[in-house]
């Protein structure tokens, strides 16, 4: 799980990545985030920004509000067992980074 979560879900590219790197700002190196977003150009955009900055992706995962997918924790289910918290219904991605 990352340390730091940016909700940029219903934004359009540039501002999911704008986003991360406000969040970014000032955190220490090895500092996890994970951008939400619902944008298909932040699973491209957020590992070109880890390139360019210096910093790793680590991962890019698809979240669907059907559920068939895997879960993001933090987001969906929470718990781990298909208990619902009320922000699950929403498909994009989770992409997370961690800083260099």
């Amino acid at each position: 799980m990352s340390d730091t979560l940016v909700d940029a879900r219903g934004l359009r590219c540039p501002l999911p990545v704008i986003r991360l790197a406000a969040a970014a700002r000032g955190l220490p190196a090895g500092t996890e985030l994970t951008v939400l977003s619902t944008d298909p150009a932040a699973k491209l955009d957020v590992p070109a920004w880890c390139r360019m900055r210096g910093h790793e992706h680590v991962a890019t995962v698809e979240h669907r509000a059907e559920g068939t997918d895997r879960n993001i924790p933090g987001v969906g289910d929470v718990a781990g067992d298909g208990s619902a918290s009320g922000d699950e219904a929403w498909t994009g991605w989770a992409v997370t980074v961690r800083l260099g």
